[in-house]
Order: structure tokens, then C-alpha cells, then sequence
């Protein structure tokens, strides 16, 4: 055998490994994240602190299947749809 004949495997090898740590260390964790911020969103409840994608705090008053109202001021609401919540804060 051609010592400079290297199986097509080989050549792929580099290639195969870098998809594997790219998958580890980028794929993987945001596939986590967005799964753990889809159970949020399910999990709202009236009477939540959120906070919107536009940075808007707001408390849950009613929820509409997909639209959310929020109370922003003392009598102020305005309704946003569920993925337009970021996160749920403390207070």
C-alpha cells in the first residue's frame, strides 16, 4: 500500500470534529436556553413582574391564550403577545 494513499475518512476527520465542539459549545447551550425560556412562557401567571423584548416592566393582569396585558403605570395597559416577554422578574 502507497504510504501517501490516505483513506477519504481521514480527510473529513478535522471537519467532523470541529462540527462536534461547535455542536458542544454553541448548539447545545442555546437549544437549552430557548427550551427553558418556552417553559417560562408557559408558566405565566396573572399577577407576574415581566419584563418585554423592548424592555418594558410590566405586571401580568390577563393572559388570552397568546396576548398578554400588562399593567405598566397605575391604569395603563397595553396587551403584548407571550413571546414578546423576556423574562419574569423578582418583585
Amino acid at each position: 500500500m502507497d504510504p501517501k494513499a490516505v483513506s477519504p475518512l481521514v480527510g473529513f476527520l478535522p471537519l467532523i470534529i470541529i462540527f462536534g465542539i461547535f455542536y458542544f459549545l454553541l448548539i447545545l447551550p442555546q437549544q437549552k436556553k430557548q427550551k427553558t425560556h418556552q417553559m417560562m412562557l408557559q408558566n405565566l401567571r396573572q399577577g407576574d413582574r415581566v419584563v418585554t423584548i423592548g424592555g418594558i416592566f410590566g405586571k401580568i393582569v390577563s393572559i388570552r391564550g397568546e396576548v398578554i396585558t400588562l399593567e405598566i403605570a397605575n391604569q395603563l395597559r397595553v396587551e403584548v403577545v407571550r413571546s414578546g416577554i423576556s423574562r419574569r422578574v423578582q418583585g
